[in-house]
């Protein structure tokens, strides 16, 4: 028997979903986050933005989420990410919010702290909840953090509340926490990650404290009636870290505690498991098994398991490739919202096309340069992507087919030079 909130339409991705706190969503199909690194070198947001949310909100989707918007000018995940401490910068944000809002689709704006993710030599320096380093592979391009004090702790809670408060003001729809792909929520969560033995680390409970700390912030500064969601790993993926149990054990926590969307992805850098990479023990790629493919879906196996004891609407996110895939995942009862990424870099009007019925032209594949330590670690995942964003925020039409190799090339020169720039504006 299905949960009384299945739907049971030929095409249930067009129909509404409401929210727990009462909020529309006018379909069931969203953007999920990515990054756009559209922010100016001292990380305002730019009108690049606007154009941008523009576009995609024009393609009748549901749900626009930002990509990460940092919410600490000192820890960047990569240069030009937006970082919304105060608000200096509302009346942009209120036309990238109106952006999306004229047109009907709700807007929620992801809000991220990287933790010690991030590119060597950016920041001046990283922090997390333990000294863990990367693993060797990947030394060369992200430093050991140091462990965050109890103060830093406490501060960067109420970072988050402050950027969500901000959020409201400017008109955004609603917030999502980043907890996932190894970011610094979601090294809290991970036991390979958070080695403290206080407060905040040593038990599952103690290890969900961060992120029930952030979400109580952030509810405690925005009120009942503003949407705040989560994205979650179902597990990292990665020797030692949160597997499928702690994350439904911590899901259902945040449920409890009166979350409005969890969106479901999983997998680190480490172990890319989001981009449909898995990495086995020793670190190297392997191929998604062919029952995964065949349902389109990545987690949408842990969906099903964590249905039967949460209610909060689930977004899954990660492989959805067809209209039918997705209608049949929504008919299921296992999720309330599709969430597409990849697929809006190349093809920024295919959700037209979707909640017709119809699927898009394009398809998802993996990029690929012929380095394999970039390609193991899925690095074009994110930078192949990032410049197909930035070639629709100037109104250029994307580049489908673009040579992995060549992108990473021109990514890996942006990012020196962003680095750089940054290094310099803030020094």
């Amino acid at each position: 028997m299905k949960p009384p909130h299945a739907a049971h339409s030929p095409q249930t991705l067009t129909r509404p979903l409401t929210l727990p706190n009462g909020s529309v969503l006018r379909n069931r199909l969203a953007k999920s986050a990515m990054s756009e690194a559209l922010g100016t070198y001292d990380n305002h947001a730019t009108p690049r933005l606007v154009t941008l949310y523009r576009r995609w909100a024009a393609s009748g989707i549901g749900l626009l989420v930002t990509g990460n918007v940092m919410v600490d000018r000192r820890a960047l995940g990569e240069p030009g990410n937006v970082v919304i401490e105060d608000d200096t910068d509302l009346p942009l944000l209120r036309q990238w919010a109106r952006a999306a809002t004229d047109q009907g689709a709700a807007i929620w704006v992801q809000l991220n702290h990287p933790g010690k993710q991030s590119p060597k030599g950016l920041n001046r320096r990283n922090l997390s909840p333990s000294a863990v380093p990367f693993r060797p592979d990947l030394q060369a391009f992200f430093d050991t953090p140091h462990e965050a004090t109890e103060a830093e702790i406490l501060d960067i809670v109420q970072r988050f509340g402050r950027s969500a408060a901000v959020c409201k003001q400017a008109g955004f729809s609603g917030v999502q926490i980043h907890g996932a792909h190894g970011y610094l929520v979601s090294q809290f969560l991970s036991p390979h990650h958070n080695q403290r033995t206080d407060g905040w680390g040593g038990s599952p409970e103690k290890r969900r404290r961060f992120v029930l700390a952030v979400y109580a912030e952030i509810r405690r500064q925005v009120g009942p009636d503003f949407p705040v969601g989560i994205k979650l790993n179902s597990a990292d993926f990665q020797r030692g870290g949160m597997d499928e149990a702690e994350s439904a054990d911590t899901m259902r926590a945040l449920a409890e505690a009166g979350i409005d969307l969890i969106e479901v992805s999983g997998g680190t850098y480490e172990a890319p498991a989001m981009t449909g990479v898995k990495a086995d023990k020793s670190g190297a790629s392997a191929t998604p098994k062919a029952s995964t493919v065949a349902r389109e879906a990545y987690f949408l196996t842990f969906a099903e398991q964590l249905r039967q004891t949460v209610k909060v609407p689930l977004m899954v996110t990660g492989g959805f490739r067809t209209a039918a895939g997705m209608n049949a995942a929504l008919d299921s009862g296992a999720l309330d919202v599709v969430g597409i990424a990849r697929l809006m870099a190349i093809d920024p009007d295919a959700p037209a096309a979707l909640l017709r019925g119809q699927n898009s032209p394009q398809e998802v594949a993996r990029i690929r340069t012929g380095i394999p330590l970039v390609d193991r670690a899925a690095m074009m995942e994110v930078m192949w992507y990032t410049r197909q964003l930035q070639r629709i925020a100037a109104g250029r039409p994307t580049r489908p087919r673009e040579s992995g190799l060549w992108a990473f090339l021109a990514a890996v020169v942006h990012s020196g030079w962003g680095s750089f720039r940054t290094r310099r504006l803030r020094a």
